[in-house]
């Protein structure tokens, strides 16, 4: 029994990543872009709920409905102003513009905030558990999970089933044809981005309750997040949850076999995945 429970789990922290990793996997499906700097942007929107939190007293998860809207302006603007001046042929220039940008937040997050490790407090929910058969699991998992789930629905919804999401799929396919007929790419991406915010949002605010965070865990959340897109299939949202999944199993597996095998166990499975699937398990999203 104590494997099972290793084994959910893990399927529950696959939630958490799939959650990094959905605004990184909607952002390359519709622009191609990779974004450096995504881990970091994580970690800002959970500093700018803790400001909410502290200043207005709100709860984490109405602050986390406030911060939402602001991040979604600031991925607009970013990719309004910055990022779409760096797409092209060349993938090299966004690789360098975002690892700058990722620089600057890290440095920009020190200052105001010192290196001190912050968290986010919702209160007895954080201890809550419920028996699902004979097994006991988390609260704040379960809602991580269940939230990872409703942010792919939505997306895919937005994606395939809104006059938005024609856009987004005609402006991927061939933005100088999109462009012929009435749709204006840069704004398009930039609105691509804001959205992607939203859910980096989403992903803070459980970052935020359920670990210790501080300016410098940006990149690991970043590569817990490209490793969950890459095993799904490049721009691939279930896809990504399903990468998510995986690498959350492999950790919890790890750890009940060795603790310091936790995260190891998690980039060892995305090694194995990649040579069985080079392109991922569900890479019909890259023509």
């Amino acid at each position: 029994m104590i494997w099972v429970d290793t084994i959910v789990q893990g399927i529950l922290l696959g939630g958490l990543y799939a959650l990094f990793a959905a605004g990184l996997s909607l952002v390359f499906g519709i622009m191609r872009l990779i974004n450096l700097a995504h881990g970091d942007l994580i970690v800002l929107a959970a500093y700018l709920i803790l400001v909410l939190v502290s200043v207005l007293g709100l709860n984490p998860f109405l602050a986390a409905l406030v911060a939402a809207p602001i991040m979604f302006a600031i991925g607009w603007l970013l990719q309004k102003h910055i990022l779409n001046r760096t797409l092209g042929g060349d993938f090299l220039p966004p690789l360098l513009v975002t690892f700058g940008l990722s620089i600057v937040i890290q440095n920009a997050l020190l200052e105001g905030f010192s290196a001190d490790s912050q968290r986010l407090s919702v209160g007895p929910v954080e201890t809550a558990s419920v028996a699902l058969g004979p097994i006991n699991v988390g609260v704040m998992p379960l809602l991580t999970f269940g939230s990872a789930i409703a942010v792919i629905v939505a997306l895919n919804l937005l994606f395939y089933h809104t006059s938005l999401g024609r856009a987004f799929r005609a402006t991927s396919d061939d933005p100088t044809t999109a462009s012929l007929m009435g749709i204006r790419p840069q704004n398009i991406f930039a609105t691509a981005t804001g959205i992607a915010m939203i859910v980096v949002t989403i992903a803070a605010l459980y970052l935020g309750t359920r670990a210790n965070f501080d300016p410098t865990v940006g990149p690991a959340r970043l590569i817990y997040a490209f490793e969950a897109v890459i095993i799904g299939g490049l721009g691939s949202l279930w896809g990504t949850l399903a990468g998510g999944i995986i690498i959350g199993v492999a950790q919890t597996l790890g750890a009940a076999i060795n603790p310091e095998w936790q995260i190891l166990a998690g980039h060892i499975a995305f090694v194995v995945v990649l040579l069985v699937a080079p392109r991922g398990l569900f890479p019909r999203a890259v023509d």
